[in-house]
């Protein structure tokens, strides 16, 4: 009964070869606006590199390019031929990207990119409807502000997204040391992914709970 209860409960374990990479929207006009936006692009890129490593599906977007720019050269989408797919609704589940799915029997998403509280959001949702497992990688989304950011995160979580870490995807892909290609994997993450400023806004989320609980307990 045990084995039936863990079956029933989803514990969003991925199997590499029905796992595909989402990259959203890392385009040029976000650049100045986004927080933490180098750091956002350097860990996706760090997934990226993980997923062709592996030969496993990678899929990107850009949000109405000529008004917003191209992906920008630090993620390197071109020189990996990743199938780039302009977009204007918000979520990523355009045709084409669906039929990758269809093709590839994708159960689950590994999901990058900006921003956090709208793309990212509405495709998160958009794949967890149509019954798909969807892997939140928190280092590597962000919004213009932290608190949509951190809000986006609670949202999608709430609708039954895992929240991850791209070094947790990284090595999830290889599930031990004995993978062929472990190695190189290792070496991607061999420095630790740079801060995202997760850490920070938790703790400041912390502070603000002591003090009010303080405060309240004064009156």
């Amino acid at each position: 009964s045990n084995m039936a209860s863990a079956l029933s409960r989803n514990l969003g374990k991925f199997v590499p070869r029905n796992t595909c990479l989402f990259l959203c929207d890392m385009q040029e006009k976000f650049r100045s606006s986004v927080q933490f936006f180098p750091q956002i692009v350097e860990i996706s890129n760090r997934l990226l590199k993980a997923f062709k490593l592996l030969d496993l599906p990678v899929v990107c977007t850009e949000q109405y390019p000529k008004g917003l720019g191209s992906t920008v050269a630090e993620l390197e989408v071109r020189e990996n031929n990743v199938p780039i797919f302009d977009k204007t609704k918000f979520s990523m589940c355009l045709p084409p990207i669906q039929e990758i799915i269809k093709d590839k029997e994708i159960k689950s998403v590994i999901l990058c990119g900006i921003e956090a509280h709208v793309c990212v959001q509405q495709t998160a949702l958009d794949l967890l409807e149509s019954g798909l497992d969807v892997h939140l990688v928190v280092d590597a989304c962000s919004s213009r502000s932290m608190v949509d950011r951190m809000y986006a995160f609670e949202r999608v979580r709430d609708s039954g997204a895992f929240l991850t870490t791209s070094e947790s995807v990284i090595l999830g892909l290889a599930g031990g040391s004995s993978h062929p290609m472990f190695k190189q994997l290792q070496k991607i993450i061999w420095e630790s992914a740079p801060d995202t400023g997760l850490l920070a806004a938790r703790q400041q989320n912390l502070v603000t709970a002591i003090t009010e609980s303080i405060s309240g307990a004064k009156l």
